[in-house]
Order: structure tokens, then C-alpha cells, then sequence
């Protein structure tokens, strides 16, 4: 049988789900597979009492999980906001899991995305040959979580079309659906909700209007705060997907996704780590997300194209690749960068020479 490229959350965590619901001590909500508390430690891992280890999916604030748990066991919908790469998609693709044991109930929001979408489509050869009916419908991930009391998934809310996006207040507000054709609705089944995601940084976002933010309770999701910790959500993220993938080479050092980090953090910030040099930034985010693409994409080129273990040369065609999307302004911050920092730098002369041979 093949197999699947990627499972969902609740596919590839079935087990500590599971062993959550064993364990559950407190009230659970209607519809809700496991209390809110163990959902909190679904999401942030640990050690449960019978020692069964919980992996962590969100590494950063505590508190912003019980937040926006908390958000989603009242009538409120809740919006992750954040900076591109800041772990908003995976966590609500967590959270959907753990609380409906469904986090396929998804619209990928786009500049195409139309108010069908959110809404409801037509069968339209069941609509010719019977008129509108409830069986000529095309339920969409909303109305079937509304059916369910599952959570729905709205991914990247401000790529959508402000007149689009409004057609979620009557959902949020009411909590029904009106299909005037049949003149009737779908109401909500105790455990419905919405989680959305955005951020402002990407060309075309939409703002929400007024009445759809009333209908949120936003939650920030900050950029890791230290090195330490975006080091070990880089780490972690990356062993699994070299488990998952099969690579053919070694597990990085941990040296080398520290160097990671600190380029993007440094370049990002626009200071040195040791806050003695002021450095430009470039045009790109250069996220935590894209500094785990820079380390797993290296591993590829080492593990097929090398010996199977990380080097410079591995690392550095992924790292240009995510600071210089502009060729011109990116390019020029890239290589005084290069000239000030990393040439000064003890024990980075291969990112150095790397770097020098691909521009």
C-alpha cells in the first residue's frame, strides 16, 4: 500500500489523544474529545502523572494556548494573528484535532476564494433535474462543522475578499446558516467553532471589517523570543521530518541550526546578536518556518547529493534563497552582511566561502 506523504495531527498523534482521554480528570464540553486542560497539554507537551510523555506541538507561551483554548469552549470564534511562520496554521490544525479529532475541515483562504466557499455550493445537475432541494446542496467544511459541532478551519481570513469575509457574521453571530432558496437554515451543534488565521504582511491582505473583529477574540502569536527556544522548535521540527521523509543522512548538529537562527535573527532584528553592529534587513520575513525549510532542504542536498552529513555548502543555497527575494536591494543587504559579520565571525569561514562561491 503507498503510503501517505503527510498524516493529519490527528492521524500522527492518535496515540498521546488517546492516552489524554485515559487520563482526563476534568469536565469535558459537548462535542469536545478531551477537556480544555488537556488540550492546553496536548498542545504544549509534557509528562502526564502515568509518566506517558506528551510532545510538544507549540513551544512559546503557555498562556497564549489557554487563551485561545479557553476562547474556543465559549460562543467566541478565535483569530491566531502573527507574522508569517510563526506556528498559526499548525497550531490550529492542533487544536481542531484535539478538540474534534477532525482538522480536515478546512477552507484555504485566497483571492479567489468566493462566498460559496464559506457558505454552501449547488449539485448543479441535481439542481436542474430536482429543482433546489437539501440534497442538491454541496456542504462546505463550514456547514458540515456546524452539522457536527466539529471546528472549521479558515486559513490566511485577510487573503479573502472583505465582501467574502462578511459573509462569516451571520455564522459567528447566530450561529445558523440561512439558505434562503429553500427558506430554511442549518443551526449549530453544541461544540461549533471557527479558527481562523492571518497575518498582514503578505500583498493583498484584506482587513477584517469592525463587525467580523467583534466576532473574534484575537490571540498573537509573537515570533520565539529568544534564540534558545526558536533553536529547539527548529530542532524538533526538523528530526521529524528527517524521520518522516526517510532522508538518507545524519540528524544536523545542533551548531548548525544554531547558525541558522542566528543569520535570520540578526538579519531580522537588524543588530548583531551581541548588540555591538548595526546591520540592514532584508525585504523578506525570515520566519521560523523558513529557517526549518533552509535546514531540512540541506539535509536533502546532503543526504542525496553529499555524504549524508550537513555542511556549509548544504546550508548556504537555502539561506540565500530566503534573504534574497528582492535581487537587487536583498542581494546588497546579503552581502554586506557577509563582509561584516560573518567574514569577522570565528569558526564561520565555511558559511563565508559558501556564500562568496554562489554569488
Amino acid at each position: 500500500m503507498t503510503e501517505i506523504l503527510r498524516l493529519h495531527a490527528e492521524q500522527q498523534f492518535a496515540e498521546e489523544i488517546e492516552e489524554l482521554k485515559k487520563q482526563e480528570k476534568c469536565r469535558v464540553p459537548d462535542n469536545w474529545q478531551i477537556s480544555p486542560q488537556s488540550v492546553v497539554n496536548y498542545l504544549v507537551g509534557g509528562k502526564l502523572k502515568n509518566g506517558f510523555e506528551i510532545t510538544p506541538k507549540y513551544i512559546g507561551n503557555r498562556r497564549l494556548m489557554e487563551i485561545a483554548v479557553a476562547t474556543l469552549a465559549t460562543d467566541r470564534a478565535l483569530l491566531l494573528y502573527g507574522l508569517p511562520g510563526t506556528a498559526k496554521s499548525r497550531v490550529s490544525e492542533h487544536l481542531a484535532a484535539a478538540i474534534s479529532g477532525n482538522s480536515t475541515l478546512i477552507i484555504q483562504g485566497t483571492a479567489g476564494t468566493g462566498e460559496e466557499s464559506i457558505r454552501y455550493g449547488w449539485n448543479y445537475a441535481r439542481l436542474l433535474a430536482e429543482g433546489p432541494s437539501l440534497g442538491s446542496i454541496v456542504p462546505t467544511p463550514v456547514m458540515t462543522a456546524m452539522k457536527t459541532g466539529k471546528m472549521a478551519r479558515i486559513e490566511e481570513l485577510t487573503r479573502i475578499g472583505a465582501d467574502v469575509q462578511d459573509s462569516l457574521i451571520t455564522i459567528l453571530s447566530e450561529k445558523a446558516l440561512p439558505i434562503p432558496e429553500l427558506n430554511t437554515e442549518i443551526q449549530a451543534v453544541r461544540g461549533f467553532n471557527v479558527i481562523a488565521t492571518a497575518n498582514n504582511r503578505d500583498k493583498g491582505v484584506n482587513e477584517l471589517s469592525s463587525a467580523l473583529k467583534r466576532r473574534f477574540n484575537t490571540v498573537i502569536l509573537p515570533l520565539p523570543a529568544d534564540m534558545e527556544t526558536e533553536v529547539e522548535i527548529v530542532k524538533q521540527r526538523v528530526e521529524s521530518f528527517v524521520d518522516d521523509m526517510q532522508l538518507p543522512c545524519e540528524k544536523p548538529a545542533i551548531e548548525d541550526i544554531e547558525r541558522v537562527v542566528k543569520i535570520f535573527r540578526e538579519l531580522r532584528s537588524g543588530v548583531t546578536s551581541d548588540g555591538r553592529l548595526k546591520i540592514k534587513s532584508p525585504s523578506s520575513t525570515l520566519s521560523t518556518a523558513e529557517a526549518i525549510s533552509v535546514v531540512n532542504n540541506g539535509l536533502a542536498l546532503s543526504g542525496y547529493f553529499g555524504n549524508g552529513l550537513l555542511k556549509a555548502t548544504d546550508l548556504v543555497s537555502g539561506i540565500i534563497g530566503a534573504v534574497v527575494k528582492d535581487p537587487i536591494n536583498d542581494r546588497a543587504v546579503w552581502v554586506e552582511y557577509l563582509e561584516i559579520v560573518v567574514r569577522n565571525r570565528d569558526g564561520w569561514n565555511d558559511i563565508y566561502k559558501a556564500s562568496k562561491e554562489m554569488l
